[in-house]
């Protein structure tokens, strides 16, 4: 991470963007059963990775004099539990709430810091249902928008928004995409 940071701000002078967006998926454990190994690959990708990132990014733009754009791509289930997956729900946890300590804490620099959180998103990280249109199908019962999925140019759009001077008076959001799916969440109770 470091020798990445170094090349980038060696060969463009600077950075002043940051999107986080890098993840395991749940492993479908319950907590009982939840291995330390296991728990650990989750907190060191999902959350200690953003951490790494976003300090050695704020140190880059504290000396260039503030300014910048910090993206955070958390998940639906940054505030949506399920069971058997502790640990990225957890990590998303946290780094919903790593956004929002770094928004009050860079706003007098000037750092705007945001999450993007998608629900499912038609990427590799969800094969099983880029793949099979019948998990498709069971995952749009769900979903109001019946669209099991966000295409990946719809998360490219905001980041872009995100990252626009457009957007300059945002800080310490989340913006949710997922077809409407965390408002259904608890019909039918």
């Amino acid at each position: 991470m470091e020798a990445l940071f170094d090349a980038a701000v060696g060969a463009f002078g600077a950075v002043d963007i940051l999107v986080n967006n890098a993840g395991v998926d749940a492993s479908g454990i319950h907590v009982a059963d939840l291995d330390t190994e296991t728990w650990d690959r989750a907190m060191r990708t999902n959350l200690y990775g953003y951490f790494f990132c976003a300090r050695r990014f704020i140190r880059i733009r504290r000396d260039a004099g503030g300014g910048g754009k910090l993206i955070n791509v958390t998940s639906v289930h940054d505030t949506i539990p399920r069971a058997g997956a502790a640990d990225y729900d957890c990590s998303k946890g946290g780094q919903l709430n790593l956004t929002r300590t770094l928004a009050l804490e860079l706003a007098e620099l000037k750092i705007n810091v945001n999450n993007i959180g998608p629900g499912m998103v038609l990427t590799p990280f969800n094969e099983e249902a880029v793949e099979d249109a019948s998990v498709r199908e069971e995952q749009v019962q769900s979903i109001p928008w019946k669209r099991a999925a966000a295409e990946p140019w719809e998360i490219g759009r905001l980041a872009d928004y995100l990252a626009s001077a457009d957007a300059d008076y945002v800080t310490g959001a989340t913006f949710y995409i997922d077809g409407g799916l965390m408002q259904n969440q608890g019909q039918g109770a």
